[in-house]
C-alpha cells in the first residue's frame, strides 16, 4: 500500500469510516510487527515479553487514538514508535524491579534496542538520557525516537517535522553523539 493510501484510509477511520479501519489494519499490523521484531530479535526463547505481545498491546494502544489528526503514514508510526518505546521501558522497569537492581554498564547506542534480564538497565538509561535530550532540544529527542524506536528512515522524520531531510541527518548525527556521550559519562567510562 502506498503512504498516500495509509494517509487517506488513517483520515477515513478518523472521520467515522469503520470499512477504512478494517483495510488499515493488517498494513499496520504487519508494520509493527516488523518494528516488534526489530526489538525482540536477540531475546531468548520464551522471553516474558513476547514480538506478539508487544505488537498486540501497542496494536491496541493505537486504535484508542482514532481522534487523532493524523498527518500521515509516518505520523501515524511515530506514535506507534512512542508507544512501542513505552511498552518497552515499562517492561524493562518491572523485569529490573523484579531483580532488585543490578550493575548498570556501559553500552553503546546501538545495542540498547532489546529488553533481556541483561539489558534492561541499559534500555532505562538510554530512557532516561532521551528524556535529558528532550528537555533541552525537544527536536533532536523527537527525531532519536522516531529514527531508533519507530524505525523510520531520514525523509519519513524530515516529512513528520516538516523539516528537510538534511536538517534530520545533521540532528540526528548530533544526538547520537550526546546520547552517547551521556551513556559513557554516566557508567563512568568517559575518558
Amino acid at each position: 500500500m502506498r503512504p498516500s493510501e495509509v494517509t487517506e484510509l488513517l483520515i477515513d477511520w478518523r472521520n467515522g469510516d469503520r470499512n477504512a479501519l478494517d483495510k488499515l489494519m493488517p498494513v499496520v499490523y504487519e508494520e509493527l510487527r516488523r518494528l516488534a521484531k526489530r526489538y525482540m530479535a536477540a531475546e531468548r526463547p520464551g522471553h516474558t515479553l513476547q514480538t506478539t505481545a508487544l505488537v498486540n498491546e501497542a496494536y491496541c494502544k493505537l486504535l484508542n487514538h482514532n481522534q487523532m489528526q493524523w498527518q500521515n503514514r509516518a505520523h501515524f508510526f511515530a506514535i506507534a514508535a512512542q508507544i512501542m518505546r513505552r511498552l518497552l521501558v515499562d517492561h524493562a522497569r518491572t523485569r529490573r524491579y523484579a531483580k532488585r537492581g543490578g550493575g548498570a554498564r556501559a553500552v553503546s547506542l546501538d545495542e540498547v534496542a532489546l529488553v533481556t534480564e541483561a539489558r534492561a538497565a541499559d534500555l532505562l538509561a538510554l530512557d532516561e538520557a532521551l528524556s535529558r535530550l528532550t528537555g533541552f532540544d525537544p527536536r533532536k529527542g523527537e527525531i532519536v525516537e522516531l529514527r531508533y524506536f519507530g524505525g523510520l528512515s531520514v525523509e519519513e522524520v524530515a516529512d513528520v517535522l516538516a523539516v528537510s531531510p538534511i536538517t534530520i541527518k545533521r540532528e540526528w548525527l548530533k544526538a547520537k553523539a550526546w546520547l552517547q556521550r551521556e551513556l559513557d559519562e554516566r557508567h563512568g567510562d568517559a575518558t
